[in-house]
């Protein structure tokens, strides 16, 4: 077996943990060890990517079990590119953590911040469905001590609704995988799979009634409509490196339903079209209601969380189709859209702390720094809103042409483009007022009604409620690192375009893979060679 493939969950816990028990009080050290344990995860996601490149299917038995017996690891090439993805964007959103002095404001945060990237590498490469589910509450448990990372009244609101939701999700979860267990008599997926495929279509329906139940599980992890509702609050109240590293937490549903429904639940399986028929009204309506709550809200920190709810809807479009086209545009889309939005809540904590932490979309003085960050939220706009020449309008076009023979292709199209245009709208209106409009008196305050807030309550406040002030600028530890971050996450933006056509040539080898899982089933259970 080749141990590389445990490495990425064991480095992060390892270091996570020796941060808790020797370096709590050192934030110096805190920082060194943090920065080590990401740029490691960085190596051996690189070397792990190279490994999956060839097309094999790497299997990691723990404690030397043979699978279904025993639980496994699992590599082939989505797992790689999601572990290579969440180790470039968490080791970037650190060093932005560093430099803005988020990491200053509370306890634990680089300890925190390993353990969630254990969480998330352990969700994208464990073969078995109970494992899912454990590094699941791993990395929420770490993202509920990131998200009241600072403290204050209204990000501990935001997070006690924030962990309500998802311990529901996470009881519906195991709901899910006892209902699959007593039909399948497993919870190894290879071995599902083969379970699910060869159980006769007259006995399926508490099958059904298991995948539908996932299926809920993870539009609640990937923030579809309905099920969207703990994002807005939670991704617009957490810190900004918080809130950019969230980023790919949505993404770990998108990852799931990937997984299960062209491995367990394909669509010539007893499911059929189940999942298509729900995801892709779901991911319409999301996209429809993520910009119209870009063109619409007033919060800084707001339009930046509509705008990711947006982004999983046009990603989910192309992923319902579960076919090699639809899965090479959503890919590639998946990866444009988690840096896009890291980008954007990065620069919108970088505008908040130079506008003495108001977050509201009003007139105020010009800032520190005005041309160098109105040309970042320039760019990260033109990204996000899926503009050329950036890589958003590649993706948009790759999911356009996905979707050209569809049914429902007018109704895709045409809520493609047109929300397209409110996020245009809703990015310029935001942008002339944060940047181009700035005057040395502010507008009489009122409400912002998307934030649930009554009349009566008063006036607006001028920044996040906290237990210390944001801190200045001037005060932080690095502020050039800051830029260095988001500039990072650009390149990386003009990276996924000038190589856009090897990239999708990745994109369409891992999505074949994807949709001839036959040989994922033969490694896993029957330990070929390549496999070892």
């Amino acid at each position: 077996m080749n141990h590389l493939l445990i490495a990425p969950v064991l480095v992060p816990a390892l270091l996570g943990s020796l941060m808790v028990l020797w370096m709590r009080h050192d934030l110096l050290q805190q920082r060194v060890f943090g920065v080590i344990g990401s740029l490691l995860t960085v190596v051996l996601a690189l070397k792990l990517s190279h490994m999956a490149a060839g097309g094999e299917v790497f299997v990691y038995r723990l404690g030397n079990w043979k699978a279904p017996f025993g639980i496994v690891l699992m590599l082939d090439r989505l797992s790689a590119m999601m572990l290579l993805l969440t180790s470039v964007l968490a080791v970037i959103v650190q060093l932005y953590g560093i430099g803005s002095g988020w990491d200053r404001k509370g306890w634990h945060f680089h300890s925190l911040w390993l353990f969630q990237l254990m969480g998330l590498n352990g969700a994208f490469l464990t073969g078995d469905a109970f494992n899912l589910f454990v590094f699941f509450e791993v990395l929420l448990i770490a993202s509920y001590g990131l998200m009241i990372h600072g403290g204050g009244p209204m990000r501990l609101r935001a997070g006690v609704q924030y962990i309500s939701y998802n311990l529901a999700g996470s009881t519906l979860f195991l709901m899910a995988l006892g209902t699959l267990y007593a039909v399948t008599g497993t919870l190894n997926m290879a071995d599902m799979a083969e379970r699910v495929a060869a159980m006769p279509a007259e006995d399926t329906a508490l099958l059904r009634t298991g995948a539908v139940l996932l299926l809920i599980v993870f539009a609640i992890k990937a923030a579809l409509v309905p099920l969207h509702f703990w994002l807005p609050a939670t991704y617009a109240n957490a810190p900004g490196p918080v809130a950019a590293l969230f980023a790919i937490m949505s993404k770990v549903g998108v990852y799931a339903i990937i997984r299960f429904f062209t491995l367990i639940f394909p669509q010539d399986s007893i499911t059929e079209s189940l999942a298509t028929d729900l995801l892709l009204p779901a991911a319409l309506i999301t996209l429809a209601l993520g910009q119209i709550g870009v063109l619409g809200t007033r919060s800084l920190t707001r339009l930046a969380a509509y705008a990711a709810i947006a982004s999983i809807g046009t990603l989910m479009i192309s992923v319902a189709r579960f076919d090699a086209q639809g899965l090479t545009a959503g890919l590639y889309y998946l990866i444009h859209s988690t840096l896009a939005a890291a980008a954007l809540f990065l620069v919108v904590d970088m505008i908040a702390a130079r506008r003495g932490g108001d977050i509201w979309l009003r007139l105020r003085p010009a800032i520190l720094n005005t041309g160098l960050v109105s040309a970042l939220f320039f760019l990260t706009a033109i990204a996000v809103a899926g503009l050329p020449p950036l890589s958003g309008f590649l993706g948009k076009l790759l999911i356009l042409n996905a979707t050209a023979d569809d049914p429902w292709m007018v109704g895709i199209w045409a809520t493609v483009l047109v929300t397209s245009l409110f996020a245009i709208v809703g990015f310029s209106r935001a942008g002339s007022i944060l940047f181009w409009k700035s005057h040395e008196m502010d507008p009489e305050p009122g409400n912002d009604s998307d934030e649930g807030e009554a009349p009566s309550r008063g006036p607006i406040p001028t920044k996040l409620e906290t237990d210390e002030p944001i801190q200045d600028v001037k005060d932080s530890a690095a502020p050039w690192l800051s830029f260095v971050s988001v500039g990072a996450l650009l390149a990386g933006l003009v990276a996924l375009t000038l190589f856009a056509g090897p990239l999708t040539g990745y994109m369409q080898d891992t999505a074949d893979q994807l949709t001839n899982p036959q040989f994922y089933y033969d490694s896993v259970l029957r330990q070929q060679e390549g496999s070892r």
